[in-house]
């Protein structure tokens, strides 16, 4: 049993938000009927290179364990047919643009009123309230992230702000999309009512900028670009070595005696006015640099590696995504899932990160092919006919693989 094997979702989302989001809720059980537009699907579909077999590997990395039910939403037997099934469904997901479910007949209000017990989970750039010059506009994750803030906090001092290297503004919109609908759940058993959940991308973004943001409220400045210094706390921060780069975490006053101590073998050091404490350390961070990036740099990573390992200093090599993906803690936890495509043929994907030690989350089957459930989930779920799936595959409200 799956914690969420009684749950059915009728996921209307695409790309990566609500996508991400339903993938999670299918791992821990819940049946996720995925929503797709006949003869394209969802537009990430169409993303590459690179593809597997024809299938692109963007979308084969947040659709497992879902069924793929191709309709035409602007057909009005199309929108006939969503809605019967959404009246049937505990959880609904959407990443639309304000308002464009609404004029399709399937918004909150209008699906509130066929069924109470729904879940309404929206997914968009700026959210459902607030300024209509924003709440109308469509949400992307490189402009979100630029206007949330964080960009401007990513880089080098004095070059350009930089995007995170994936897409993060869409991916926290999923987990805090995941969140709201969990809780949701739980309300409801005890209201028996459903409601709306409101995810904003820029929300998401403002609500991650957290200390930052803290730096800010108190002292009416503007944090900067750090690089990989951290800018409360030193040294925490990324050195050159001999023959690459290092992250050294020296998190609290006792792990930079024993950084001191232990691993630059200078007891000194750690008793140095300019250094004794975090807040001193961080008031002195360029001295501090001036001292350590010499140091470090003189020697290979595995030579400081072992030395910090046995000082108890946390550190660590920086990996590429081949060789985090291969690191023998992260195969250990299953966090790479072989799976077999019916097209793409053998394919890796993800794990599960959440751990529950009485029921646990799966991976249990590849990303959909695009229809490959239609006929089967409506005769199931609606009791359509063979003879009514004909038609209205002939007329283009469905399509199937």
């Amino acid at each position: 049993m799956l914690p969420l094997d009684d749950i059915l979702v009728f996921d209307l989302s695409r790309v990566l938000s609500g996508p991400y989001c339903s993938m999670h809720l299918a791992d821990f059980g819940a049946r996720v009927v995925k929503l797709e537009k006949p003869g394209e699907g969802d537009d990430t579909r169409a993303f590459g290179p690179p593809f597997v077999g024809g299938e692109s590997t963007y979308f084969l990395s947040i659709n497992r364990n879902k069924e793929s039910l191709a309709i035409d939403l602007k057909h009005p037997e199309g929108r006939e047919l969503a809605l019967s099934i959404a009246a049937k469904a505990d959880v609904l997901l959407e990443n639309f643009r304000p308002g464009t479910l609404d004029r399709l007949g399937l918004g909150y209000e209008r699906l509130r009123a066929v069924n109470p017990r729904l879940i309404y989970a929206s997914i968009s750039g700026f959210g459902h309230t607030g300024l209509p010059e924003y709440t109308a506009r469509p949400g992307y994750d490189l402009v979100v992230q630029g206007l949330g803030g964080l960009a401007s906090l990513t880089g080098e001092p004095g070059r350009q702000p930089l995007k995170c290297g994936v897409s993060i503004a869409d991916l926290v919109s999923g987990f805090y999309a995941l969140i709201g609908i969990l809780v949701a759940l739980h309300a409801r058993q005890r209201t028996g009512r459903g409601q709306h959940v409101d995810v904003s991308m820029l929300d998401g973004q403002i609500a991650l900028l957290t200390y930052q943001a803290g730096i800010h409220f108190a002292t009416g400045k503007n944090p900067s670009r750090m690089g990989n210094r951290h800018p409360s706390i030193a040294p925490y921060e990324t050195y050159r070595t001999d023959d690459g780069w290092l992250n050294i975490a020296v998190g609290n006053d006792a792990l930079w005696r024993s950084f001191a101590a232990k691993v630059l073998k200078d007891p000194a050091l750690a008793a140095d006015p300019r250094f004794v404490t975090n807040s001193a350390r961080v008031e002195n961070r360029e001295s501090l640099g001036a001292l350590l990036e010499p140091l470090i740099a003189a020697r290979p990573s595995a030579f400081w590696l072992e030395k910090l390992d046995a000082a108890g200093v946390p550190a660590g090599p920086i990996y590429s995504v081949a060789e985090a993906l291969a690191h023998p803690q992260v195969v250990a936890r299953e966090m790479v899932v072989p799976l077999e495509h019916q097209t793409a043929g053998p394919i890796r994907v993800t794990g599960v990160p959440v751990r529950l030690s009485e029921t646990p989350g799966t991976v249990r089957t590849a990303p959909p092919r695009l229809g490959e459930h239609t006929r089967a989930l409506l005769e199931e779920l609606l009791q359509l006919d063979g003879a009514r799936l004909d038609r209205l595959a002939a007329d283009g409200v469905i399509s199937a693989s």
